[in-house]
């Protein structure tokens, strides 16, 4: 292992309708990835609480971003020096729907935040039913090592223009928390989009997924050329991969694709 590289970790699991057990498994996957030497931490979308369908236990465990999910993620980086990344309930200003939130938390508390734009009304699912869409807002970004890091959710993949704004914004690792529906082709889809985000931006990708049935699995670290450079199955697992920062610059002398483009992202 270079000392000179950033070790990122996807966290696999499934997260249910108790956060004490997600807790709990948030918490022995990060003792398992900060002892290969992980110094952030990636787990899915909803990793607060989750139930399928949803219902309206949703917002009865929404939380605040002060609340008892959030300072307990506060704690357990403390102890291990890391940086946590987990979508979570966070309460809403109706009181019927939530947001689908994802912070990033260190052991000096919240390093950035991130309400989910895009809702998943597709493929037969309504999420905007049940939770109130981000507003737009600037990149959310924090910094480990060095590395640029930046937010995102799930169905954000399926449009570039948000990994586009976080090349914008510098960032040097794309962040996505995911629950991502199984269905015909999603594995192709999930794996395809990931690896277009990664060569399109010239940066690193991490996503973490929900475990099937569910979920696909396959949460996965891929480099800037597209290579899945660290990957779980379907099984609850952790993957680490120790990425080097002047990758991107190696990459990018040789594909300038960001430099070279002529259009930018306006919100609509």
């Amino acid at each position: 292992m270079n000392h000179d590289t950033v070790g990122i970790a996807v966290a696999q699991f499934a997260p249910v309708a108790s956060r004490q057990s997600n807790l709990d498994d948030i918490e022995t996957a990060a003792h398992a990835a900060a002892r290969r030497g992980a110094r952030v931490i990636v787990y899915p979308e909803y990793s607060s609480y989750f139930v399928n369908p949803f219902d309206a236990s949703l917002a009865e465990n929404a939380e605040d971003l002060d609340g008892p999910f959030v300072r307990t993620l506060t704690a357990l980086a403390a102890d291990l020096d890391v940086v946590i990344v987990a979508g979570l309930l966070e309460k809403a200003d109706d009181g019927r729907r939530v947001r689908n939130t994802v912070v990033a938390v260190g052991g000096d508390g919240i390093r950035a935040v991130y309400r989910k734009l895009h809702l998943y009304d597709a493929f037969g699912q309504r999420e905007s039913d049940w939770i109130e869409a981000g507003e737009l807002a600037p990149a959310q970004t924090f910094v480990v090592d060095g590395l640029r890091f930046g937010l995102m959710t799930c169905y954000d993949l399926r449009f570039p223009e948000v990994a586009r704004l976080l090349a914008d914004a510098g960032v040097d690792v794309a962040l996505v928390p995911a629950e991502w529906v199984r269905g015909p082709l999603k594995e192709h889809h999930w794996q395809t989009l990931l690896q277009a985000r990664a060569i399109e931006n010239t940066f690193f990708v991490a996503a973490a997924d929900h475990t099937p049935p569910l979920g696909v699995g396959h949460s996965m670290i891929v480099d800037p050329q597209g290579v899945a450079i660290a990957q779980v199955g379907t099984a609850t697992d952790i993957a680490v991969a120790h990425v080097d920062p002047q990758a991107i610059a190696r990459v990018r002398r040789v594909n300038p694709a960001l430099e070279l483009r002529r259009f930018r992202v306006t919100p609509r």
